[in-house]
């Protein structure tokens, strides 16, 4: 496999542009438009001026939930606790409605100072217990239980957790965030941080898309920790990309299927999960897709065919959502089978979302990223958005 050296997908990025704060007005942010091998820049409020009529537009609907959860000893010691994904029950919907318990893969902080004892944390009437159980690698399988009969651990997190903003953000979690760092279209709870190319829709944005004849659909993806994992390693191919759990309804895919050559996806979240389906079609009983799967084998079929043999295959098993994993790297050198239109914001350096938008724009990452870094554009999470056209 030919060399990605992570070096080359470096830029200097000053404090002073990563955005902080969003903006008062989600649809006032500055748009950068990518196509043709030029750039241009709008508000993004007017983005369906550079979205073709009878597109199809499919952002990601999951919402944050308040994943971090502080504990205190009897002795003073602090744990915190950041749950990541389900682990039993694995279904993220499950596992948010079970008022019995449920063990979660987490993070822990100063775990040094917890022992085999459980922990407890208190809030309002409920107090929940967390029981460290296996060591996963640098996680932790932690049990929760708590009190109140008829209680969801959904309410739990909403009564006890805090909501995980970015660390580059470099601040703590503001009251403001709860609104500003989900989008006005999540509903599905389950990720641990924001799609964030979402952020920039509003109700009236996505009503003008809609009166232009552009149509609308969703997919789910959990967005986990792993998308701030930086690129340590020197050539990208031996970096270890994270897994993520997609779910699409049978009539998303027919949506897809119908609109092929027409798709806009919104946000890198969104991009994994319908790239990941040609590769799903390929091998319908097969619901995983791998890191390196579309570098190492020969895949013959058709995108039509691809989709048709997931709907085919959801008739026959007698399912209506799709569900499966995803730990696909979208590199240079990747051949793209569903999206033609990206919106997404500015990504760190050195990141594998940096390495997806290159590999979209065929190499031309540096001509998009100047422009932002010379025309005052706001970076990464609460920064501002650009839509970018396939070459």
């Amino acid at each position: 496999m030919k060399p990605i050296y992570i070096a080359e997908y470096n830029y200097d990025l000053p404090d002073e542009r990563i955005a902080k704060y969003p903006l008062t007005e989600r649809d006032q942010s500055k748009l950068l438009v990518y196509r043709n091998g030029q750039v241009s820049e709008d508000r993004f409020f007017r983005v369906g001026d550079y979205i073709a009529p009878h597109s199809l537009l499919i952002y990601n609907n999951t919402r944050v939930i308040q994943a971090r959860l502080e504990f205190h000893k009897s002795t003073g010691a602090r744990i915190e606790v950041f749950c990541l994904e389900p682990l039993a029950p694995h279904d993220y919907q499950l596992s948010l409605g079970s008022t019995t318990g449920c063990t979660w893969k987490c993070m822990v902080g100063n775990v040094k100072k917890w022992h085999d004892e459980p922990i407890e944390l208190k809030a309002g009437a409920f107090t929940l217990r967390a029981f460290k159980e296996q060591v996963l690698g640098n996680t932790f399988a932690v049990r929760f239980e708590w009190d109140g009969e008829g209680v969801s651990f959904a309410e739990i997190l909403d009564a006890a957790g805090e909501l995980p903003i970015p660390p580059y953000l470099n601040r703590k979690t503001e009251e403001s965030d709860l609104r500003t760092y989900q989008t006005v279209y999540s509903r599905i709870k389950g990720s641990v941080a924001a799609p964030t190319a979402g952020l920039h829709f509003t109700e009236q944005v996505l009503a003008d898309l809609r009166g232009r004849g552009i149509e609308t659909d969703e997919v789910t993806l959990h967005v986990g920790a792993g998308t701030f994992l930086p690129v340590k390693t020197a050539d990208a191919n031996e970096h270890t990309m994270h897994t993520e759990i997609i779910a699409v309804p049978r009539s998303t895919i027919a949506h897809i299927h119908a609109q092929l050559g027409h798709i806009v996806a919104v946000g890198t979240t969104s991009m994994r999960t319908l790239e990941s389906l040609y590769f799903i079609g390929c091998h319908p009983e097969k619901t995983t897709v791998g890191q390196f799967e579309p570098y190492e084998n020969a895949y013959m079929l058709s995108e039509y065919d691809a989709l048709q043999a997931i709907l085919d295959y959801l008739d026959a098993t007698g399912q209506e959502t799709l569900h499966a994993e995803t730990q696909i790297m979208i590199k240079p050198g990747y051949t793209f089978h569903i999206v033609d239109q990206l919106i997404t914001n500015f990504h760190q350096p050195q990141s594998t979302l940096l390495l997806l938008v290159s590999a979209f724009v065929g190499g031309d990452w540096k001509t998009i990223y100047d422009y932002a870094l010379t025309h005052d554009f706001r970076f990464l999470s609460y920064g501002d958005s650009s839509i970018l056209t396939r070459r």
